[in-house]
């Protein structure tokens, strides 16, 4: 027979092991992003053309064994060899349409604020094909609106192989071209501002390179500085299609180093409702503060998306859209999916650039 006492103690030591049961069978569990919303796969349509007609001058026609209109001209090409930026290789002559932009010579007018294009993972500066056709469209549309040769630059980083995009991280060497791309432009136009005009990674990386500031990089040394802040030198930052949140899919591929948690696209993970935690180094670093990119800062983004994904949703949060952006366009359906969000809308980045509107 138990005692009254006795029966107390056994009963406090059931409550005390039931609590222990819940507490075990509540406790959060590490889970990463919500698939319910993944976008049904859908071939997205290609642009009939990419016209480069437009981009053909007169001394690209007489250059030897360098396509049309797709390379830097000479002239800035030797200014970059005088002025310490050789190394970089900014024309690409190894690639068809590996850069583009440059005066003619020293008295080509340089009368519109310079526009620089940077493109997204394993596309190229200028191209003819769906999904590597570069900123033709672009450039076409600007060039079209009274733009210069002389006004428009882009280079290809990269190896511009769709093979290879799973390799492509945030690496010092591309940050750094981006980089040292910024301040060549500026320095060879004499301009006091330019306009940065980004695709998919593109957006990323020149969001590191308007920062400065400290970077790691394990495979390319440990820590390096990529220089002081360009903030105040960037008008306008149209940033389309980013992933400035990380990528859902980066979460069950973060084995690849476009996805790893130092300089991939690695999302991080919820621990029960809370985080998320784990984020890449490199998106935590880049969201550290806000509003650095230039003076006015848009995002062109697409609910249909089929690289991006999930609605550009990363736990809730839109990762295409820049943090403290003065304004956005969006787009909900097809035909705008990662690359025509990029090549339908240059009237759309033409007025984000020059008159400061979303239309």
């Amino acid at each position: 027979m138990f005692s009254a006492q006795n029966r107390l103690l056994l009963m406090g030591a059931i409550l005390l092991v039931c609590s222990c049961q819940r507490t075990i069978e509540e406790e959060p569990e590490k889970r990463g992003p919500d698939l319910s919303t993944e976008l049904a796969y859908w071939e997205e349509p290609s642009v009939a053309t990419y016209d480069i007609s437009l981009l053909t001058g007169k001394e690209a026609e007489e250059k030897s064994g360098v396509p049309a209109g797709s390379v830097i001209t000479t002239h800035f090409q030797n200014w970059l060899s005088a002025n310490g930026y050789a190394a970089y290789d900014f024309a690409r002559t190894d690639i068809v349409g590996g850069s583009y932009g440059g005066k003619t010579n020293s008295s080509t007018p340089v009368t519109k604020q310079p526009v620089i294009f940077i493109h997204g993972n394993s596309d190229k500066a200028v191209g003819t094909q769906f999904g590597q056709s570069g900123w033709t469209e672009s450039l076409n549309y600007f060039l079209n609106q009274g733009y210069s040769q002389a006004e428009l630059y882009a280079f290809t980083w990269g190896d511009a192989d769709a093979s290879s995009a799973a390799n492509n991280y945030h690496s010092k060497e591309f940050v750094m071209h981006v980089r040292k791309f910024v301040e060549a432009v500026l320095a060879y136009t004499g301009a006091s501002k330019v306009d940065i005009v980004c695709h998919s990674m593109g957006v990323t990386l020149s969001r590191k390179a308007v920062k400065g500031g400290w970077a790691f990089d394990p495979n390319d040394g440990g820590s390096y500085y990529v220089g002081s802040s360009f903030s105040s030198e960037v008008d306008a930052f149209v940033g389309i299609a980013g992933g400035n949140q990380g990528l859902v899919n980066c979460y069950y591929s973060s084995s690849l180093p476009t996805c790893d948690d130092t300089n991939g696209f690695y999302p991080g993970y919820l621990w029960g409702w809370y985080g998320p935690y784990g984020v890449s180094d490199y998106i935590d670093d880049l969201n550290g503060t806000s509003g650095y990119e230039g003076t006015y800062r848009y995002s062109i983004w697409s609910a249909a998306d089929q690289i991006v994904g999930y609605a550009c949703l990363v736990y809730g949060v839109n990762t295409c859209r820049l943090p403290s952006q003065t304004g956005e366009k969006s787009y909900a359906t097809a035909p705008y999916g990662h690359f025509n969000v990029k090549d339908l809308t240059t009237a759309v980045q033409y007025q984000m650039v020059v008159n400061h509107v979303v239309i």
